[in-house]
């Protein structure tokens, strides 16, 4: 997955994850549950996610899996952005 997926689910993970650690500190493999976040905070992350990058989760990708990483979500958006239009 391109880094500048990570970078970006990262930014927004620090202005809306609610994550009990620094985001810089996080590994793309983490579970983000494990460190804090919720269900409340997964919503947000997604529509903060979608309101940035221009894009709308389809409700096959609205699980617990796919906001359990960085990875996960990066591995989501890969899918949903058109090849020309990501980060």
């Amino acid at each position: 997955m391109p880094m500048e997926l990570d970078e970006e689910i990262r930014a927004v993970l620090a202005g809306s994850g609610r994550l009990a650690v620094d985001v810089a500190a996080v590994d793309r493999d983490d579970d983000l549950f494990a460190l804090g976040l919720d269900s409340h905070g997964a919503v947000e992350l997604m529509v903060a996610l979608e309101e940035r990058l221009g894009v709308e989760f389809p409700d096959r990708l609205l699980t617990r899996a796919t906001f359990r990483s960085i990875a996960a979500l990066a591995a989501a958006l890969a899918e949903l952005l058109p090849v020309g239009a990501r980060p």
